[in-house]
């Protein structure tokens, strides 16, 4: 027994409670070196002639990564409290280990040994916005997305697409331009609106705020976000603003003070600065997002920054009944303040979504005092990884997101942003060298995953463009040079997230053994009454697929074609770079 391997916490992904109320406990071992886990538990009060009673309840195998085998197991507690430990056995060799470590026998004349979960208290469960898993996202940059008012255009504006994207220049996308399109969104199936900034800003992305309790002209006045929020309302479609509040832009007035005033200034404990005088070239001695000395790092412990952020949080929530926050380079920012501002939002919209973008492991900000989501961009680099870079095999993805399902919690996992482009990434259609049948793939396992899915806009009608800006051209809004077809997969695969809970979050997913077919991704989602198997071929060349055991003798009901059918011999084809979505 590799006991070096064995791996278990009492908290955060190791240790949870669920909404259910279900205690939930994993413990991780050496890939391949146990044949069976079993947890003895019992509460830490109840004895009997000066021992400790306990029960036994076997765990489940729930997945594998490169290195490592993840077993789960769910209990109920009856009074909410809880000493456990884990009895493994490798076929060879059984062992009881504990939180003081490994015992030939388990223990029972002290619970000082065991591993303690206190209570069950509410209070710590993590709670995202019921709203959000069964959302369906569409990133928009408004610069680009649709000119509606000319009347606001800013100086120099160019005609709608005329040239390629730069990094200074501005076409007038507006949120008028939104507005008019609502009825587009509606068409598609979105259900929430996520806006990179809109504040007023010197650039054409609006990450470098100048003021950031007004909207910025070219985009329209605050009356014109208020119809906006109302008419998305009205639709059924939530809306997400983006804030910076790790760094500011350069002509945010009181970075301007500091650099008119240096030590003299009243805002110079607002920033991080080293020295005075303030010099920008050829690095900038204060601190900055990256080495631009065009986005001055605010001082979140500063009290006045905090307040003046904290109530940029407030205002727009409160005034504009906004359903989310998304909070750009968030893992930069301190996390007494990121606290702070979850009790100060939350306490107007109690169901406000706070999304933070964070590109790598995040559990110290999903503790259900900080956020409700990150990002998923271990989700995106493992879909890029298979379908767009043809880098890894389905047993090598499965490996790997399997190590970041189980990174989190399930309560987290179902509220999780997923994403495959963003205004941060190339074009999905231009990763996956303009193959369309591959673009269809990864739509298909994106919207039939766990977790809240976004679509960058234009990505479903086939826009391509390379990292930024190539990333950031105009919506494309003449049909003749849209890929309807792609458009109309996307569509359709949201339309049976909506009609198959199990497309969406409810089930359990589980990974079939690529040995089924070593060229194929499957999954199933599963509620224990019904089955959706997702089946993805890899492989430009057309397959057969055996179904996994348990839908294997079964008829099958083909959800994209919506015919029942009765595989022979439980194989089904799947042509090149083909899927098929079947419940049993």
């Amino acid at each position: 027994m590799f006991k070096e391997a064995i791996y278990h916490r009492p908290k955060d992904n190791y240790a949870y409670v669920c909404t259910s109320g279900e205690l939930n406990i994993t413990i991780r071992t050496k890939k391949n070196d146990l044949k069976k886990v079993t947890l003895i538990h019992g509460d830490p009060y109840n004895w009997e002639d000066k021992q400790w009673q306990t029960t036994t309840t076997p765990l489940k195998k729930s997945g594998s990564d490169q290195l490592f085998d993840f077993w789960v197991v769910s209990l109920n507690p009856p009074f909410r409290r809880l000493r456990y430990g884990f009895i493994l056995d490798d076929g060879t060799e059984t062992v009881c280990f504990t939180e003081k470590g490994f015992y030939s026998e388990p223990p029972l004349d002290d619970t000082g040994y065991y591993f303690c979960f206190p209570y069950m208290n509410n209070a710590d469960i993590f709670k995202a916005p019921s709203w959000v898993k069964d959302t369906v996202w569409y990133q928009i940059f408004p610069e680009r997305f649709a000119n509606g008012n000319k009347s606001h255009d800013p100086e120099d504006v160019l005609a709608w697409g005329s040239e390629e994207p730069t990094p200074t220049n501005f076409f007038g996308g507006d949120l008028e331009g939104v507005i008019q399109n609502i009825p587009y969104l509606k068409e598609l199936g979105i259900s929430g609106i996520y806006f990179t900034p809109i504040f007023k800003a010197f650039s054409n992305h609006k990450y470098d705020s100048i003021d950031y309790m007004e909207i910025d002209p070219q985009f329209g006045t605050k009356e014109t976000l208020k119809d906006l929020v109302k008419v998305c309302h009205e639709n059924g479609i939530k809306v997400m603003l983006d804030a910076v509040f790790n760094h500011s832009g350069f002509y945010f007035p009181p970075f301007q003070d500091v650099l008119e005033k240096g030590e003299d200034s009243l805002y110079k404990d607002w920033f991080h600065i080293h020295e005075f005088p303030i010099i920008t070239e050829p690095l900038p001695n204060y601190d900055t997002f990256a080495f631009t000395p065009f986005m001055p790092k605010l001082n979140t412990e500063n009290p006045e920054v905090k307040e003046y952020l904290l109530e940029t949080g407030r205002y727009w929530v409160r005034e504009f009944d906004i359903d989310g926050w998304r909070l750009d380079v968030a893992n930069e920012v301190d996390h007494a303040f990121w606290r702070e501002f979850r009790k100060e939002v939350k306490a107007i919209k109690p169901d406000l979504y706070i999304l933070g973008e964070i590109w790598h492991d995040s559990i110290a900000w999903l503790r259900g005092d900080q956020f409700d989501a990150v990002m998923n961009y271990p989700f995106t680099t493992n879909i890029l990884n298979l379908f767009a870079k043809q880098s890894i095999s389905p047993r090598e993805f499965i490996e790997s997101m399997t190590g970041v399902i189980h990174m989190y919690t399930r309560n987290i996992n179902e509220a999780a942003f997923n994403l495959v482009g963003s205004h941060d990434t190339p074009r999905i259609l231009t990763e996956c060298e303009e193959d369309i049948d591959r673009v269809k793939q990864v739509f298909t396992l994106m919207l039939t995953f766990i977790g809240t899915p976004c679509i960058y806009y234009g990505d479903e009608i086939g826009m391509t463009g390379t990292q930024d800006p190539g990333c950031r051209k105009c919506m494309e809004w003449d049909k003749e040079n849209q890929n309807t077809d792609l458009f109309n997969h996307i569509q359709k695969l949201i339309q049976l997230r909506q009609d198959h809970p199990l497309l969406r979050n409810a089930g359990e997913l589980s990974f079939v053994n690529p040995e089924h077919h070593d060229k194929c991704l499957a999954y199933t989602k599963s509620d224990g009454d019904k089955t959706i198997l997702v089946i993805l071929n890899t492989s430009s060349q057309s397959v057969e697929y055996t179904l996994p055991n348990g839908l294997s003798g079964k008829s099958v009901k083909n959800l994209w074609t919506d015919e029942v059918i009765e595989p022979a011999n439980d194989i089904v084809q799947l042509k090149g770079n083909g899927f098929a979505i079947f419940e049993c």
